[in-house]
């Protein structure tokens, strides 16, 4: 099996074409963790979309692997819920799932708000400082109409928080049960409006942080959180094949 070769995906789903995918290595060890996060990445990023099937002997070949570690990564992210295996016929990316978005919603506000309440108590200059750099990234890609960087550093700046209080696998956790809500993020993040509200309530959550103010550190929380799942029917209305 050749693990480092080079791929570019060439998947061809019978209703759309799936093309475009950056060329990728390959490390040697844990195929099947990296096929499952490249294709995962795809699917979160709405480059493959709900009801695309994927080939599995197709993805073997664009990645240079042998069938057994692209069966793993469907497996894994059939658990998940992104992928749809029907034995003996074709693998679907899922549609998303809006009550699974909403659990996963639930789930991250209580943890966040109880995360997010412990870093402010622990007052840590150095912690702040770093989530302040975060945020001035952030402001540059936003300034600079980088949609993929501002959520990517959206990100990076939510796990930051997590790391601070020392919890790092708390934010792990959400993150592979996020897999529904990323999708419906990335549908509204292009919504006008939607990523200077994004920059603003980051703006007010570290100010509640450095202020130790616990319960504007969970008002900001709970509101910034609930952003997307609020407007999830009018997002439902735009693109209503993918649910």
């Amino acid at each position: 099996m050749n693990t480092t070769a080079y791929a570019q995906s060439t998947l061809s789903p019978p209703d759309a074409a799936i093309s475009g995918a950056p060329r990728v290595r390959l490390k040697r060890v844990s195929a099947s963790q990296q096929i499952r996060a490249l294709l995962r990445d795809r699917i979160i990023g709405m480059e493959i979309l709900p009801g695309q099937n994927l080939a599995r002997a197709e993805i073997a070949a664009d990645y240079g692997v042998s069938l057994t570690p692209v069966r793993d990564a469907m497996l894994m992210l059939e658990e998940e819920g992104l992928l749809v295996i029907l034995p003996q016929s074709r693998t679907l990316v899922s549609k998303i799932d809006v009550a699974q978005a909403r659990e996963t919603q639930l789930l991250r506000i209580a943890l966040e708000i109880e995360v997010g309440k412990r870093v402010a108590m622990q007052a840590d200059p150095a912690v702040l400082d770093g989530l302040s750099r975060l945020l001035e990234d952030q402001r540059a890609a936003l300034a600079g109409n980088d949609l993929a960087r501002f959520a990517a550093l959206d990100r990076a700046f939510h796990r930051a928080i997590f790391v601070a209080a020392g919890v790092e696998p708390l934010s792990e956790l959400i993150a592979g049960r996020s897999g529904h809500i990323d999708r419906l993020r990335k549908l509204d993040l292009p919504v006008p409006g939607k990523a200077p509200d994004i920059m603003a309530y980051h703006d007010r959550i570290l100010a509640a942080i450095r202020a130790v103010d616990l319960a504007a550190v969970e008002d900001c929380l709970r509101g910034h959180l609930s952003g997307t799942l609020a407007r999830v029917g009018d997002i439902v209305a735009r693109h209503p094949a993918y649910f």
